[in-house]
């Protein structure tokens, strides 16, 4: 009697694994990000799983993520939300639930959902959302879209308080 094996790894993982089953999930996430040796920024997180061995690849943090980033001055912006997953093939990140942007300048924005395309730097959400500026101005509108930096910022509709400084002659 003769027997034949083949080398079919893949084939036996897919065996083992139900269908809608992350590839790894992984508990006490803290992440560094560099770039030329200098930390761009960190993400942590309680819980990542990691479905890129699906045919439309991503990550989510079910029980929420935290990033900081630090610009080239080594200023640094959070931002928090209670789910966020990242979508490899597009750059797109989809945060939900509590989301609350902190610019190193103060800027705070808080959302219920917010959308950032990596590879355009560009935020952007159709739902409400409030930006207080730093210099105390208000703006509570319903979907925006703006740079990363915040300063080519677009309300599609909104209401405000805006402070305006007046020259003297």
């Amino acid at each position: 009697m003769l027997f034949s094996c083949e080398g079919n790894l893949q084939g036996v993982r897919d065996m083992e694994m139900p269908e809608d089953a992350p590839q790894a999930v992984g508990e006490g996430i803290n992440l560094k990000y560099t770039d030329s040796g200098r930390v761009v920024a960190t993400l942590r997180s309680d819980k990542m799983r990691d479905f890129t061995n699906k045919n439309f690849p991503y990550q989510d943090f079910p029980e929420g993520v935290e990033v900081e980033f630090y610009d080239d001055n080594n200023e640094k912006s959070t931002v928090t939300a209670n789910y966020g997953v990242i979508y490899e093939d597009t750059g797109l990140i989809d945060l939900q639930g509590d989301v609350v942007i902190v610019t190193s300048d103060s800027t705070e924005l808080t959302a219920n959902q917010l959308y950032w395309d990596q590879n355009q730097n560009w935020i952007f959400t159709d739902l409400p959302n409030t930006i207080r500026f730093r210099n105390g101005a208000l703006n509570e509108g319903m979907g925006f879209d703006s740079n990363q930096e915040f300063s080519n910022f677009r309300s599609r509709s909104n209401v405000g308080v805006q402070i305006i400084k007046e020259e003297q002659e």
